[in-house]
């Protein structure tokens, strides 16, 4: 049993959620684009007060690891490890597209449908028509590795084959909602659902029972993809 900060930060919800157990107790978040350097301590400083607990009282941190936005991962990575360093508490790290559909799957079960009917493909949005995605099954398994993909007319074709609909979420479902509903019903997409680290609780949970720490000096993000600088655009900047 543990205390457990849980970081999110890979896309444009900045989210921390206080779990015991693997239940969340606290919970702040928010939707604002570019704000999670200044928001992201303020959370975790209101969630133990919101608790009536210390940071020492804490007995882990987990941080969801990607793949996401290459800036977001950097500050959640960074103050996750700030946070073990100085209360010398061990690390945990939670696939960020693990956690999207662990989340659905609680969704669908708390709304009394059949999880074990469905497949699920949690979307990340990398710009463009681009995502990172990945399909499991109701137990969390992984059916289709986690990887960057375009999104055009044959994305997925051999899931919408098979006798399961595929449910998709996240941020980049909801730019991709029009093009894979025309390709076939099997296509469902929630209402918006996005990245939390209440999705994080039972999973993190689990890692801390089981003693699946990151080494905490050495540990970095899966970005999945370089990351690719823009051109300045200041002048005389080259």
């Amino acid at each position: 049993m543990g205390k457990i900060l849980n970081i999110e930060t890979s896309t444009r919800v900045c989210s921390v959620a206080l779990a015991e157990d693997g239940k969340v107790v606290a919970l702040q978040e928010s939707n604002t684009e570019n704000s999670h350097a200044r928001q992201i301590t303020v959370f975790a400083e209101q969630l133990m007060f919101q608790a009536g607990i210390n940071f020492q009282d804490l007995d882990a941190v987990a941080v969801s690891k990607g793949p996401g936005s290459y800036t977001g991962l950097r500050i959640g990575v960074s103050t996750a490890k700030g946070f073990c360093y100085s209360l010398d508490k061990p690390l945990i790290s939670i696939g960020t597209l693990q956690s999207l559909a662990n989340g659905m799957i609680q969704k669908f079960k708390s709304e009394g449908k059949r999880p074990e009917d469905f497949l699920f493909c949690p979307m990340v949005d990398a710009r463009r028509m681009e995502v990172y995605s990945a399909v499991y099954d109701s137990h969390l398994r992984e059916v289709r590795k986690v990887k960057a993909e375009i999104i055009d007319e044959n994305s997925f074709a051999g899931f919408f084959r098979q006798d399961k609909s595929l449910v998709f979420m996240g941020d980049g479902a909801v730019k991709c909602r029009e093009i894979l509903s025309k390709i076939s019903p099997k296509a469902i997409f929630p209402d918006e659902f996005l990245a939390s680290a209440a999705y994080m609780a039972p999973l993190t949970e689990e890692k801390f029972r089981a003693g699946k720490f990151e080494d905490t000096a050495y540990f970095e993000p899966f970005y999945l993809k370089d990351f690719v600088a823009g051109i300045p655009k200041v002048k005389g900047l080259r």
